[in-house]
């Protein structure tokens, strides 16, 4: 397995309120582990629920006895929900405050993923660009719902209204997902200053273009720079298929 993953604090905002966690070694049961979130709330409100969420997913996992993927992840992402709605019952400065999560781990031929929120997990490969996570957005529920085009959503003024998300209410609804892997695919985990800013067939194109997976993760940051790069950048990328090792 072969890995990188990379942040951006963008043009726009003055502080990254994204927050990732990469594992190629085990966590608690799980072979591996990586997580990317991105935050919302106040002053610093965002910046700490991202964070807060990252690291109790991965101190739960980490004690906890669930062998099953989807059971461990399950586990986790609720322990992270019922802690900031915690932490936000004693701070006043984080009420309102929440986060999106995407978590995955890869065992053997098998993707186990885990959405909450916008954040998107990708499969890509030289046959398409496959989005497996679904959004949990206000313009994604009016497009399933037939009430607007997919090329409509792209641009919409609502289309950072997010109607699922870690910290907001004590029920949490956490999607889950398994996809099987094959030689060539290429897994990118993101936050949405990435897909806001490129189109999917161009995410495709660049991680398909580049040498190696580090200049694959910087080609897509400075890209999404470079079209205004209006919120932070988050890209985690897996070869699950990869001899070689990098990380950062």
């Amino acid at each position: 397995m072969k890995t990188f993953s990379m942040t951006h604090i963008g043009r726009r905002r003055e502080m990254n309120q994204d927050y990732m966690y990469t594992s190629e070694n085990a966590v608690g049961k799980l072979p591996n582990l990586f997580l990317v979130a991105d935050g919302m709330g106040g002053h610093k409100a965002g910046e700490y629920a991202s964070r807060f969420t990252v690291e109790k997913i991965v101190e739960t996992i980490e004690t906890s006895g669930q062998t099953e993927p989807v059971a461990a992840m399950k586990e986790a992402v609720e322990a992270a929900n019922r802690g900031l709605l915690e932490e936000a019952g004693r701070d006043a400065a984080k009420a309102g405050m929440g986060t999106t999560v995407v978590a995955a781990t890869v065992i053997r031929d098998h993707l186990h993923v885990a959405n909450v929120g916008d954040s998107r997990l990708y499969l890509i490969n030289h046959e398409a660009i496959r989005q497996i996570t679904r959004d949990h957005s206000l313009v994604e529920e009016m497009v399933r719902l037939g009430e607007m085009d997919k090329a409509d959503a792209k641009d919409h003024p609502d289309k950072n209204i997010i109607t699922r998300a870690v910290g907001v209410v004590p029920e949490l609804s956490v999607d889950f997902f398994e996809v099987e892997l094959k030689p060539g695919d290429t897994v990118l985990m993101c936050s949405d200053g990435l897909t806001n800013m490129i189109e999917d067939e161009e995410i495709k194109k660049i991680v398909l273009g580049q040498r190696d997976i580090v200049e694959k993760a910087e080609k897509l940051i400075d890209t999404a720079n470079e079209n205004g790069g209006k919120d932070n950048i988050t890209v985690v990328l897996i070869e699950p298929f990869s001899d070689e090792v990098k990380e950062c």
